[in-house]
């Protein structure tokens, strides 16, 4: 086998591993040697060099905090910024993500150039770190604060309401 030939057959693997890992980060090395028939040691393997790679960046949990009574407040700001000469956006985006409020930093197109998913634990809490923290930061031109008012679906998982499974009613 040549060298594109493993490249493309090591890469074909990898997301098989991925989606999987990605649809339910639990899967044991085990079963995912079962569901792609690769062996227990491919897929540790595999997955070791994802993780070096920062291919995989994290496992993550969902947790839906307002079901044990705790408050959190979500805001998405959205954030015009100047480029900075030679690093064009990246620059004001690390600034920006490594305050731990900024739960995620997007460069988006349109009238405004970020999207900062924001959590606190109050929105005074947010908007002091908008106001105090976000807004004062050199090259940031202007912010809107959206407050979200209820999350129903995170990353793909839905919340509350509707089971697996549960069908629908038919109406004529």
């Amino acid at each position: 086998m040549n060298n594109n030939n493993r490249v493309s057959a090591n890469n074909i693997r990898d997301k098989e591993v991925l989606k999987i890992l990605e649809k339910d980060a639990r899967t044991t090395p085990e079963q995912i040697a079962t569901m792609t028939g690769m062996s227990v040691e491919e897929v540790k393997a595999t997955i070791k060099r994802l993780e070096r790679d920062r291919v995989i960046v994290s496992y993550k949990t969902i947790v839906n905090w307002e079901k044990l009574g705790e408050e959190m407040v979500w805001a998405l700001i959205e954030v015009k910024v100047l480029p900075q000469r030679n690093v064009g956006f990246d620059a004001i985006a690390q600034r920006v993500y490594r305050f731990p409020q900024a739960h995620t930093v997007y460069l988006v197109s349109g009238t405004y150039d970020f999207a900062v998913l924001v959590r606190g634990k109050t929105m005074q809490e947010v908007a002091a770190f908008v106001s105090e923290k976000l807004a004062p930061l050199e090259g940031v031109q202007g912010t809107v604060t959206h407050f979200l008012l209820k999350r129903y679906k995170v990353d793909g998982e839905i919340l509350e309401g509707e089971e697996k499974g549960k069908r629908l009613p038919v109406t004529l």
